[in-house]
């Protein structure tokens, strides 16, 4: 599932220009809402663009795991590897409306890539994978 997780992402952000049309007066939209709560370790933030199924692989555990199970993954995740920082290196979307989502995150001892997926529900986008692994 890694592999295949990764060669979509790639193959995303090689025939899909990441999007950078950033207003100036504009709301932050979904992607820095996400990224602020991850670089601030806050999971109830974080779940509230959760689907109602997230699958999430962190290190030393992986699985699919409901909205409220993975609020508490998360919370146990940034407790144990507190952010020092989050930093979005590449996004993108696709003609069906998914994004995609490429990070690096940084606690006191690692660095972490993460990978995340995001889908259209009801005009939200809402995070169906989110991935954080080691080099």
């Amino acid at each position: 599932m890694k592999k295949l997780f990764l060669f979509i992402t790639f193959c995303l952000s090689v025939f899909l220009p990441a999007s950078n049309a950033e207003g100036k007066n504009e709301p932050p939209g979904p992607v820095e809402s996400i990224a602020a709560a991850i670089k601030s370790g806050n999971s109830r933030e974080l779940a509230a663009y959760f689907s109602s199924t997230v699958e999430i692989i962190l290190p030393g555990s992986e699985g699919a795991f409901s909205k409220a199970q993975a609020e508490i993954i998360m919370k146990d995740f940034f407790a144990k590897s507190e952010p020092v920082s989050f930093a979005v290196n590449q996004k993108g979307n696709s003609a069906g409306g998914a994004q995609f989502v490429i990070g690096t995150y940084r606690n006191k001892s690692e660095t972490l890539n993460v990978y995340m997926l995001l889908k259209p529900f009801s005009n939200q986008l809402l995070i169906q994978q989110i991935h954080f692994e080691a080099d």
